[in-house]
């Protein structure tokens, strides 16, 4: 997971892909963490991302780095029940509590991908697995 995270940072932004009926769905985020073994994504739950992960958790991000490096990270979204990955993502990224606090009624809602695959490309390359 360290690879995933370490690409995903070096990136800065990355995009990730939803469903929404039979529409896809995709936008920039770049909320994420590595934290208990997993890469965790942070997303907000009055936000459509959300209800469309809750809906159909299949997912995909993909990340480009300066270089022409790319990643594709596929699998299914699954939301963690423990507080303490919201509060984490928070205390990395301070500025998202004036989004995400008990005034707004807004909250961080944390999730990692599972049955996932994770592939690095090169512009005109084969894939290599970080997974």
């Amino acid at each position: 997971m360290s690879k995933i995270n370490d690409f995903l940072n070096e990136a800065g932004v990355f995009f990730l892909a939803t469903v929404d009926g039979d529409k896809p769905r995709l936008r920039p985020l770049g909320a994420h963490m590595e934290m208990d073994g997993k890469v965790i994504f942070g997303v907000g739950n009055f936000k459509d991302v959300y209800k469309q992960l809750c809906k159909n958790p299949n997912t995909e991000i993909v990340a480009c780095k300066p270089d022409g490096l790319w990643l594709r990270y596929t699998g299914k979204a699954v939301f963690e029940t423990d507080e303490k990955y919201a509060e984490a993502m928070l205390d990395g990224a301070p500025h998202l509590r004036n989004i995400y606090n008990e005034q707004t009624g807004n909250k961080m809602m944390c999730f990692h991908i599972e049955d996932a695959t994770a592939v690095q490309i090169r512009v005109m390359g084969e894939g290599e697995s970080l997974i």
